[in-house]
């Protein structure tokens, strides 16, 4: 979207730009469209492989032919497209996307009317608030001066700069926000994964606007619509099994009879494990799908309880 110019909001100078208009219910702004079709908007950039990664997984065919915008899918009745983030979100709000992919930073800067069907948990971010430790004191922006706040969000920028109550003139960035200071910008609002890109800038974070990751999300009328649902319900299942299988993997240990009371107390199983007897009965055999981030901790834990032969194995899908 193009800036249309400077704007004054609490007698601050902003540069402001064109909201995506609100509309109640879904307006079908594809010509000659088949209502029974879902459109679904895949994402382009850093989330499109994640994703297609995640679709692919549960065993969702993505084939990008030469229309490399337009792939098709092995799940009948859908129809797809490419299309930048952003972009998912208008399209999504305005209807003629009926589910899509975005991050979540972008629909809340966007003010759109969607609804979430799935965080997959990609490509998390953090929206922050940095600004050069040269600048600051005690770790704080100097009281009684002005300030200009460079960002790409315009919209989560100005609720930020009116909540802190500063005296803040907004100008937009396009991409590379973390070089506008301290020439261009005393503060900026971005989004950073880990922090390091911001310290190598010698930027320091003083506040967290919102947490962000991949989502999939729809236009509120296609919750309505069952017949859709249905579809949609089945593709939330197998991206659900693919993600929660992830988080988990198989762990199988042998234990002797006097000690697996003691071994199982320790296992963070999804239900019961498995118990299986071992030949000649000189033991057990357990079985469960367990948080893989816990193993560092739970494999010591299972030897002091006396597991033997612990074997350790990936998991593809988890359906409940």
């Amino acid at each position: 979207m193009t800036p249309a110019g400077l704007t004054s909001t609490n007698g601050s100078k902003t540069l402001s730009r064109p909201v995506i208009p609100q509309n109640e219910g879904k307006t079908d702004l594809t010509p000659g469209s088949d209502n029974s079709v879902i459109h679904l908007a895949l994402p382009k950039g850093r989330m499109q492989e994640g994703v297609f990664k995640v679709l692919a997984d549960a065993g969702i065919q993505i084939r990008i032919g030469s229309r490399g915008y337009r792939p098709t899918l092995s799940l009948p009745g859908f129809e797809t497209k490419i299309l930048k983030p952003q972009n998912i979100v208008e399209m999504l709000h305005l209807g003629s996307r009926d589910i899509g992919f975005a991050g979540a930073d972008w629909v809340r800067e966007l003010n759109a009317n969607l609804v979430e069907l799935l965080d997959t948990e990609l490509d998390p971010v953090r929206i922050v608030v940095a600004a050069p430790k040269s600048l600051l004191e005690g770790g704080k922006l100097p009281k009684g001066r002005k300030f200009l706040v460079a960002s790409e969000y315009e919209t989560l920028t100005k609720l930020w700069i009116k909540r802190s109550g500063i005296d803040a003139t907004f100008v937009r960035s396009y991409g590379a926000t973390e070089v506008f200071p301290p020439e261009d910008a005393d503060i900026i609002v971005d989004n950073t994964a880990t922090g390091a890109t911001l310290e190598a800038n010698d930027l320091m974070i003083i506040d967290e606007v919102m947490k962000s990751s991949t989502r999939l999300y729809a236009n509120p009328s296609v919750v309505k619509d069952a017949a859709k649902m249905d579809e949609i319900n089945r593709v939330l299942m197998l991206m659900r099994s693919v993600l929660e299988a992830r988080k988990r993997v198989m762990l199988e240990v042998n234990v002797t009879a006097d000690k697996l009371e003691a071994l199982v107390a320790q296992l963070p199983s999804m239900r019961e494990p498995t118990i299986s007897s071992l030949h000649g009965d000189s033991g057990y055999a357990v079985k469960a799908a367990v948080p893989r981030k816990e193993l560092p901790i739970l494999i010591p834990k299972l030897k002091a309880a006396g597991g033997t032969d612990v074997i350790v194995t990936g998991l593809s899908q988890i359906v409940p």
